[in-house]
């Protein structure tokens, strides 16, 4: 069993929401998504805040 970094980077969250990393990108900048942190230039995610994060947003949609 391979378990997950509890840090995401842009590529990995571009995967998880299934769009583009320059979509995740400008997403951060309108401080639409959790757990952002950056280190210098590089844009890392708490992944553990992000997937609670679409967690609820899923149970929210699914209740429509």
């Amino acid at each position: 069993m391979t378990t997950l970094p509890a840090l995401a980077t842009v590529s990995d969250v571009a995967m998880w929401l299934r769009t583009s990393p320059k979509a995740i990108y400008a997403m951060v900048e309108r401080d639409q998504l959790p757990g952002v942190i950056r280190v210098r230039r590089r844009i890392l995610f708490d992944r553990a805040r992000l997937l609670q994060w679409l967690d609820k947003r899923r149970a929210v949609s699914s209740e429509e």
